[in-house]
């Protein structure tokens, strides 16, 4: 029999009327049942986190710091335990999930780090101008209030760890929203945060319904929202509270690009790997996962060889098992959709070369060539274990074909030229250009982000704690200096 959890109120354990059953993606087991915030305890936290703001944004900063690598050492102290949990509930395969705790380790220890430099000020002398003189100028940042923080499913744990460990470093309350699928990994954030001596009311962890969002979303004392999510949902929001600071990382449809100079039999295999590797971790469910390749004729028909025998190397099956590649979608009707899309695109003429089968929530790791335009598969963010493939002829097509997409991410580019690289860097539209390797690379320190419909604001410990936060100018005048 499977206890319920209960949720984190303003620092505290509590339980709500309704509840939430968790179930395994691969079998359908039940995982865990968890207890579901009423109205009043969600105004109750919204109300001890409005009220907290000022004592906690002046809270000194070795506290914050002191805080936030207490979580990250007792994450790594737990971290096998905590894998398991994200594997159960997501259907992650272990390897990735341990690797998704160990990134979440470090979110938290740069936060720590980050929260004892951040804001230190910055000195300005005005005397530039007769006007000025006996003038200096003090900028610092100031917290804009609680934050409000709703994560996805494909990382329950680390894109949790994204939205907390960045408030708590910059003194801003927080009210964490897990995602109803994958509810478990945030509590277990929960967890560590009451061990601590962190101020009541300035984080809470609730698994609210959906539907109960769009009051969330709209009140006024939530003045910061940081999402991730699709592009459909986080523009919803965006145009439903214009007026607040909203953080959106949303979708991609990231490609690969192989260029003429990365050539010899040990680049492409490398590339095929990459590519292989990074187009089904996760089971693809990841906004920079690898979905389009885009190669120069000169290597596409040996790149691609490689790639599909590759992909045929994934291992498939029970995410507990550590030789586990690619595990099940969050649901079965998640796979259904990449399936659809799929025979969507083989119906209108695309070349399957490899997968294209589905059982339950399971979908063979697929690698299309051809793909006609306007299909959704070229379009759309597939996020699920899929691969698309397109020839071009030289770097200006295969640039064109990168930037001809609604969204932009990430984008890998594989040459060994540096112009070239600089010349990626300067031409693409994405919010990240990864040379050498495929766009799913991502430090956790990093400035994360996307443009055109992949969103707004930027992700990344130190870049978050900007968006958190806005600059106040203090003028000193009457100075002799």
């Amino acid at each position: 029999m499977t206890s319920t959890h209960a949720f984190w109120l303003a620092g505290r354990q509590a339980t709500g009327d309704d509840s939430l059953d968790v179930h395994s993606p691969w079998d359908g087991r039940l995982v865990g049942t968890v207890s579901v915030p009423t109205d009043a305890q969600v105004e109750e936290a919204v109300a001890a986190a409005y009220a907290v703001t000022a004592e906690f944004s002046a809270t000194p900063a070795h506290v914050r710091a002191e805080a936030l690598a207490h979580v990250a050492r007792r994450l790594a102290e737990r971290t096998e335990e905590i894998a398991l949990l994200i594997s159960a509930e997501n259907g992650k395969p272990i390897k990735w999930a341990r690797g998704e705790v160990g990134r979440a380790v470090s979110v938290f220890r740069f936060a720590s780090e980050e929260a004892r430099r951040f804001n230190g000020g910055e000195a300005q002398r005005l005397d530039t101008d007769a006007g000025g003189v006996g003038r200096l100028a003090l900028t610092r940042r100031f917290v804009k209030g609680p934050v409000l923080g709703i994560a996805p499913f494909n990382f329950p744990l680390n894109l949790c760890a994204h939205k907390v460990a960045p408030a708590i470093a910059v003194g801003a309350p927080i009210i964490l929203k897990p995602a109803p699928a994958t509810p478990l990994s945030g509590l277990i954030l929960g967890e560590l945060l009451a061990e601590t001596d962190l101020p009541a009311g300035s984080w809470s962890v609730l698994p609210v319904a959906n539907d109960k969002m769009p009051e969330l979303v709209k009140d006024e004392r939530l003045p910061v929202i940081s999402f991730t999510g699709s592009d459909k949902v986080g523009y919803a929001i965006q145009q439903a509270v214009p007026h607040k600071h909203c953080t959106l990382e949303l979708g991609g449809n990231a490609a690969a690009v192989v260029l003429e100079d990365w050539s010899s039999e040990a680049d492409l295999d490398w590339a095929a790997t990459r590519i292989a590797t990074f187009s089904n971790y996760q089971a693809g469910q990841s906004c920079i996962g690898v979905q389009r390749v885009i190669a120069d004729a000169t290597v596409y028909d040996r790149l691609v060889e490689k790639v599909v025998a590759k992909v045929r190397e994934q291992v498939t099956g029970d995410p507990n098992d550590s030789a586990t590649d690619v595990g099940p979608l969050v649901s079965e009707d998640a796979a259904k959709r990449v399936e659809s899309w799929v025979d969507e695109a083989v119906s209108a003429g695309a070349k399957l070369l490899t997968g294209g089968k589905r059982e339950g929530a399971s979908y063979e790791p697929t690698v299309v060539a051809e793909v006609p335009e306007g299909v959704t598969l070229a379009t759309e963010e597939v996020f699920g274990p899929v691969l698309t493939l397109r020839r071009v002829e030289d770097t200006d097509e295969a640039f064109a074909a990168v930037n001809d997409s609604k969204f932009g991410l990430q984008a890998g580019v594989f040459t060994r030229n540096i112009q070239t690289a600089f010349r990626a860097h300067r031409e693409l539209e994405v919010g990240g250009v990864i040379v050498g390797d495929v766009p799913s690379y991502r430090a956790d320190q990093m400035p994360y982000g996307g443009v055109k419909q992949s969103g707004v604001g930027r992700e990344g410990v130190r870049y978050a704690m900007d968006d958190y936060t806005y600059e106040r100018v203090l003028v000193l005048s009457g100075l002799d200096i």
